[in-house]
């Protein structure tokens, strides 16, 4: 029979003997212990000893005794902190420990039991935080999906109508001609809804609304993104270079026919040896005095058109990009209205068209290639906005300088770098909605003797999925100024808003990419089986971070423009006008640096928007402002500006990156400033907390090496967004529901 006071070291014998991988080591530290405790007489000792010696175990009922003993004796597991605590609680008033407190406690580390670890042995489903954690809404899932949806909900509303019907269900055929053609009758109804033509002018048979065709393409691409890129090829790329770079008689000519998908049609600008370099184009245009038409050419194999959308199966008309060639002079890159295919499908002589087969995803889109040998067409198919041939067969331009034509006639093209990161971002919003929900319903593992509990409550899955999910409202905030910013566009802001769109359609699709990676992985095997559509989603969008600019190369162009607008500030890049720049801009630093505030850790200065917003300003200032110092610096020593760029590349992706988390992370600021019903507003607050500090997570490598913040203060950073992803985690299902992805789009068996 146990002396009543022994009770005090039940919680050791458990722990020692539940415990499989306990060694001969951990054993013998045990008895060391027990040996040294004077308080206790020698036959209390050898009463301990014997429930300690590996050839006489206790039996199966004795440890389960031993483990509701101890369940009995801890009524209030709140304050139990550690073994001992345990340990006084069994004892009661039959044995004072408080002289060998330290021993003990030094013992659980010897032993490597962490208390908080060793505690949940003895805590029933009841009393599990991680067990109790469930799903509930906090708000109104409608007011959020209005306010997501803004004025735009009617034309919104309307097209997730139109994808829902039964016609829309996915094509399974791995078939491409099948999915192909598919994709085309998807678009033929589309077109019929009057949603294709929707940014022509209504006296040509259009909508006249830009801003809802950007909200078509968006909501289309809850379903399938095949059909997302036909139809922006036809109606955008195709139709909308014809108004932007033509004029009046192209729109009455082909704009309704285009509109009405009676006119399929392709944006043939990419060669195979020019991707993003337009300006190296090598297909031909060459003006014939004697009968004023153009033959278009095509000298050499790599000059083919390339991977051109509509050309393989469907396209019968294409917007050519080809160098313009007056008596022996270039006179640079121009845009051509060409025929490719007869009404029948036939192709017209001289052009031969090549398909570019299987893909790694977009199967329902029919790329291709086009040659040309020597294709006769006549004057009045140069999209002439910009640049014109005369009757007296002159070049003529109402812009004088080549090279600012040139990137005018590309600028009125920047609607295709919306229309892709506002797809991206559905796309994601859709990974996202099928991980989060199947997180929620996935039951693994769980407390001892309760039962198993939904992943999305573990931190590491809730750490995973939920930063996503608070950077893919802030993108989507972000890509709705972009929008309005492009819609209102003046002349003077061309430049800024054309790098804005550039930046922002890297950062939506690489955002999107690693989304969904993370979606697919948090899924497990569920998210490897295409039933469950994350593969789609995966495969489809990776082409977006090369199509419309490679990403990295529209990385470059916004930085080049960020150093741009430093000169304009400046002047030329002087020592001090760098100087000034950093000063004028980056004051806050001088307070932020000093040793209490790069120290400070308390929640109040963390969650203060103020202090995110000082955070990302000062290190999109600095980066700016070291790439413009170590430039000047490389030029000054005789290197070439266009070596001295090669050689700060990697910086300038860094300088870009910075700008484009300030710009988002100050339109998600801007957003929750106007939501007016409170309850939404407060979580959009989490979100946008969590979005801020996780950028700030993400980037404290350099935060600490710029001395702007101390270790303190990131791992600070760290632990409240642990605690931010805990506290949004019961609104994590509603945040995505408010999404309002149709479930016909969805089409996950994980996700119901």
């Amino acid at each position: 029979m146990k002396p009543a006071k022994l009770q005090a070291f039940t919680p050791l014998f458990y722990l020692v003997w539940s415990d499989d991988l306990l060694t001969q080591k951990e054993f013998s530290t045990l008895k060391e212990f027990i040996n040294s405790l004077n308080v206790l007489s020698q036959e209390e000792k050898e009463y301990l000893l014997s429930k300690v010696d590996i050839s006489n175990p206790p039996s199966r009922n004795e440890l389960t005794q031993w483990k509701l003993d101890i369940e009995k004796s801890i009524q209030d597991k709140s304050s139990i902190k550690s073994i001992f605590d345990i340990a006084e609680a069994l004892s009661g008033s039959d044995l004072d420990l408080t002289p060998i407190e330290s021993d003990f406690i030094k013992l659980e580390n010897d032993l490597g039991i962490l208390g908080e670890e060793a505690l949940q042995n003895f805590k029933t489903k009841a009393d599990s935080f991680t067990a109790n954690s469930h799903t509930t809404s906090n708000f109104d899932i409608q007011k959020i999906t209005e306010f997501l949806d803004g004025k735009e909900a009617p034309i919104i509303k309307k097209v997730k109508s139109v994808i829902s019907r039964p016609e829309f269900a996915y094509e399974t055929s791995t078939d491409i001609n099948v999915f192909r053609q598919t994709v085309y009758n998807w678009c033929k109804i589309l077109a019929d809804e009057n949603l294709g033509n929707m940014a022509y002018p209504k006296e040509y048979g259009g909508g006249g609304n830009v801003e809802d065709y950007f909200a078509i393409m968006e909501t289309l691409s809850y379903h399938d993104l095949s059909l997302v890129i036909k139809f922006g090829v036809q109606f955008g790329l195709w139709g909308m270079s014809v108004q932007s770079l033509g004029t009046e008689k192209h729109y009455a000519k082909y704009l309704k026919d285009i509109g009405s998908l009676k006119l399929p049609g392709c944006f043939a600008m990419t060669e195979t040896h020019h991707g993003s370099n337009v300006k190296g184009l090598e297909t031909t245009a060459t003006y014939n005095h004697s009968d004023q038409t153009f033959t278009i050419h095509t000298p050499n194999k790599n000059a083919q058109k390339e991977y051109i959308g509509n050309a393989a199966v469907h396209g019968q008309m294409a917007t050519v990009f080809a160098k313009l060639v007056i008596d022996d002079h270039d006179y640079g890159v121009n845009a051509f209205v060409v025929p490719l295919r007869d009404t029948d499908g036939n192709t017209v002589k001289g052009v031969t068209i090549g398909d570019c087969g299987h893909k790694m995803g977009l199967n329902g889109v029919d790329n291709g290639t086009i040659s040309f040998d020597n294709v006769v067409i006549p004057k009045e198919n140069m999209l002439d906005r910009f640049a014109s041939v005369n009757d007296k067969g002159e070049f003529e331009s109402p812009i004088p300088s080549d090279n600012r034509r040139f990137f005018t006639m590309l600028g009125t093209l920047v609607g295709g770098r919306i229309g892709i990161p506002r797809s991206a971002l559905a796309a994601a919003k859709s990974g996202l909605t099928i991980a989060i929900r199947y997180s929620d319903q996935r039951r693994q593992f769980g407390p001892e003797g309760g039962s198993e509990v939904p992943i999305l409550n573990y931190r590491m899955h809730q750490r995973r999925l939920l930063p996503h999910l608070a950077k893919t409202y802030a993108v989507h905030f972000a890509l709705q100024y972009l929008t309005k910013r492009f819609l209102n566009k003046k002349e003077e802001e061309m430049q800024e808003i054309e790098a804005l769109a550039a930046g922002m359609k890297s950062y939506s699709t690489w955002s999107t990419r690693d989304i969904l990676q993370e979606c697919r992985e948090a899924c497990g095997g569920k998210g490897y089986l295409s039933e469950n559509r994350i593969d789609a989603l995966k495969n489809d969008t990776e082409i977006y971070t090369t199509f419309e600019g490679d990403n990295t190369v529209l990385m470059q162009l916004v930085a080049k423009n960020r150093l741009s607008e430093f000169r304009k500030s400046f002047g030329e890049m002087g020592s001090l006008g760098i100087i000034n720049y950093v000063y004028e801009n980056a004051k806050t630093a001088i307070t932020e640096k000093n040793p209490i505030a790069t120290r400070r850790t308390d929640d109040e200065h963390l969650l203060d928007k103020e202090f995110h917003l000082q955070a990302f300003v000062h290190r999109e200032k600095t980066i700016l402002a070291s790439a413009a110092r170590r430039i000047k610096k490389l030029v000054d020593g005789g290197l070439e500006a266009y070596d001295a760029f090669n050689v700060v590349q990697h910086q300038m992706i860094d300088v870009a990156q910075a700008y484009l988390e300030r710009i988002v992370l100050e339109q998600f600021q801007e957003a929750v400033k106007t939501i007016e019903d409170e309850n939404s507003k407060q979580i959009l607050t989490k979100l946008y907390q969590l979005y801020a500090l996780s950028q700030i997570e993400k980037n404290k490598a350099w935060y600490l090496e710029d001395g702007y913040m101390e270790a303190v203060k990131t791992k600070a950073v760290r632990k409240i967004v642990n605690q931010l992803c805990w506290d949004i985690r019961p609104d994590a299902v509603a945040l995505v529901n408010a999404f309002d992805i149709p479930e016909s789009c969805l089409a996950a068996p994980i996700a119901v």
